[in-house]
C-alpha cells in the first residue's frame, strides 16, 4: 500500500468515527482547537498525521487508536 492510500484511509477512518458521533467537521475542529481546513485536509487524507496526532484523535474520541488504523 502507497502512503496516499493509506493517509486516505486513515483520514476516511477518522471522518467515520466523528461522525459517529455526531461531529460536524466544524465542530470537531472548534473542539481539537484547530481549524476546520485542517479536519478537512486530515480526512481527505492530504495530510501526513503524526503517531502523537493520531493518538490525540483517538483519545479526543474515546476509541482505541486501532479502530482510526484498521487497513
Amino acid at each position: 500500500m502507497q502512503k496516499k492510500e493509506l493517509y486516505k484511509l486513515i483520514g476516511k477512518n477518522i471522518q467515520n468515527e466523528r461522525a459517529k458521533q455526531g461531529y460536524t467537521q466544524e465542530t470537531f475542529a472548534e473542539l481539537m482547537n484547530v481549524s476546520w481546513s485542517y479536519v478537512s485536509k486530515i480526512e481527505s487524507g492530504v495530510l501526513n498525521l503524526s503517531l502523537g496526532k493520531i493518538l490525540e484523535i483517538a483519545d479526543f474520541l474515546h476509541i482505541d487508536v486501532s479502530n482510526l488504523l484498521k487497513i
